[in-house]
């Protein structure tokens, strides 16, 4: 498959398409703040009218998952989990890729600032070195003092 990601302020997955609001950077924070990321799969002919399961998780700059506390208190890996299947339109030449469009937005998730992330796409297990998504975000402002 051939995957195309972006990070945006927001997204939104309509028709077929992506809108995207405040895309393309890669230097944000400091953290919390909200954010979304954009997702173009193209699936490939023989693997429509398949469910495909996918996995995107937040690694840090050593590959070690970036844990957010829940509201039990509890720390968890920050990630997201879900499926997706296309179907093959009538009259569609065989061969064709078909295209698959998610928006996932987030809302402000407390990301150490400073730090360097990774977004990992997973898919049936399967990933690639392009399905990745790297960001910085700012060190905390230093306070004036007078």
């Amino acid at each position: 498959m051939k995957i195309t990601m972006l990070l945006a302020d927001a997204v939104q997955a309509a028709e077929g398409k992506l809108y995207i609001l405040g895309g393309g950077w890669s230097i944000t924070g400091p953290m919390p703040t909200p954010f979304g990321i954009a997702l173009k799969i193209e699936v490939p002919w023989d693997q429509a009218n398949t469910k495909h399961k996918m996995r995107l998780e937040l690694v840090d700059a050593d590959g070690e998952p970036v844990l957010v506390p829940t509201e039990g208190g509890i720390e968890q890996q920050l990630s997201v989990d879900g499926e997706f299947e296309t179907g093959r339109p009538p009259g569609l030449k065989p061969g064709t890729p078909l295209d698959v469009v998610l928006a996932l937005n987030l809302p402000p998730q407390p990301i150490p600032p400073g730090g360097r992330y990774e977004w990992r796409l997973s898919i049936d297990g399967h990933t690639d070195e392009d399905w990745r998504l790297v960001f910085t975000t700012r060190p905390e402002a230093i306070a004036e003092t007078g």
